[in-house]
């Protein structure tokens, strides 16, 4: 008899190699999507009308220097104690009559946002109560057309609901 040597017939089967494969095909068919997602986005840095865009914000730019130049001739403050607006302009903005509106902003909730049109007396001085306004942070901001050119001025409030407690950041 002769003697054979029995050898396992059964082979095992080694899974790392379909491992690594499965991987790299994820990660191809992860970046191809990834790709594909990012080529569709729209990676305009430009407006349509970028040069209209411009041309607005270098005219507030001008107009706050302009502002600036007559800030110490000018009064735009808050009166806590009688819950009022005093606007009063530079005299040299009182012929012709300047024009303008004053816009209350209310950056927590936008439909209590008001506009007022600017109302100065022959001295150039408004007063604007505030008992109509809710208490909290108010944007309170000026822009008149005064001596041929424009201005504007921009001035935080926090008025509170008791009619004699308010604060001017």
């Amino acid at each position: 008899m002769i003697a054979m040597n029995t050898l396992d017939t059964k082979s095992s089967l080694n899974l790392w190699p379909y491992a690594i494969i499965t991987w790299f095909i994820i990660f191809a068919a992860s970046l191809v999507a990834w790709v594909s997602v990012t080529v569709k986005l729209k990676t305009d840095l430009v407006s349509k009308d970028y040069y209209e865009e411009e041309v607005r914000f270098q005219g507030q730019v001008e107009r706050l220097n302009r502002t600036a130049a007559i800030r110490n001739q000018m009064n735009f403050s808050y009166d806590t104690k009688y819950r009022e607006i005093l606007i009063q302009l530079p005299a040299s903005h009182l012929t012709p009559k300047p024009t303008g509106q004053i816009y209350f902003y209310r950056p927590s909730n936008a439909s209590l946002d008001l506009k007022v049109p600017l109302a100065t007396d022959p001295k150039g001085v408004q007063h604007l109560g505030l008992d109509t306004l809710q208490g909290g942070l108010w944007n309170v901001r000026l822009r008149w057309t005064g001596a041929g050119e424009e201005y504007f001025v921009e001035q935080v409030i926090v008025v509170d609901d008791s009619p004699k407690a308010a604060t001017t950041l």
